[in-house]
């Protein structure tokens, strides 16, 4: 089996002197799995975020996301491979005030090129997936906190991609909307697609089948690691 994410001693440092923010993580994550990256703030999370997402690419070592190799892409490559197989969801919502459920799910499918109203059907029916078929017509101030995340996770999603990157998702909502998010990431998982959660919630990683530690750049832990040993 492919894996969606084969980091091989990838490494990410900026400026000069260079600062180190990933320092050779090599990992495999495969279809269908559910996985925590946690650690505290600082410790290379979100640099491993973009680079698994592509938003950004390793000064050394090797990343295949979906068997493509990040080095061989150029920049309209990688933006086709972040629409149509990588959703991304955010501690902050951004969605567009003012803007339909509706409308800010089918803006995920801006970089598809479909017709508005099949970008519209499409977003119902995600809508309808993640439990907000009765918000289609409000607008992001009419919704509570955790509706707002459902939203954009409905927009992630809404291309069927096969992996789902997560920042923080649980951080801006209180602890019962949390749950609901953590429990609709399982039912997405459960229905194929693959999930990875960035977090420095360890409550929140406990619950998930795979959590990998990482701090100073590093991996420190992998309880997939832990389980074949």
């Amino acid at each position: 089996m492919t894996p969606v994410i084969s980091l091989d001693n990838v490494q990410r440092s900026y400026g000069h002197p260079p600062v180190v923010a990933c320092a050779g993580v090599s990992l495999q994550i495969y279809p269908g799995e559910f996985v925590a990256i946690v650690g505290p703030s600082g410790s290379g999370k979100s640099t491993l975020l973009n680079l698994i997402g592509t938003l950004d690419r390793p000064t050394g070592g090797t990343a295949h996301i979906d068997g493509l190799n990040i080095a061989d892409l150029d920049d309209r490559s990688l933006s086709a491979l972040r629409a149509y197989r990588i959703g991304f969801v955010f501690q902050q919502f951004h969605l567009a005030e003012g803007v339909s459920t509706v409308d800010n799910v089918a803006d995920g499918l801006l970089y598809a090129g479909e017709p508005l109203n099949q970008r519209r059907r499409q977003a119902v029916s995600a809508l309808k997936r993640i439990g907000l078929g009765h918000r289609l017509h409000h607008r992001p101030n009419q919704l509570s906190g955790g509706e707002r995340q459902r939203v954009a996770i409905a927009r992630a999603v809404v291309g069927n991609p096969p992996l789902l990157l997560a920042d923080e998702p649980t951080g801006n909502l209180d602890s019962a909307a949390g749950a609901a998010i953590v429990d609709l990431l399982h039912e997405l998982n459960a229905q194929g697609t693959t999930v990875v959660v960035i977090t420095h919630d360890n409550d929140l990683a406990a619950r998930l089948p795979r959590r990998i530690a990482i701090r100073d750049g590093r991996i420190v832990r992998d309880s997939a690691q832990e389980i074949n040993a």
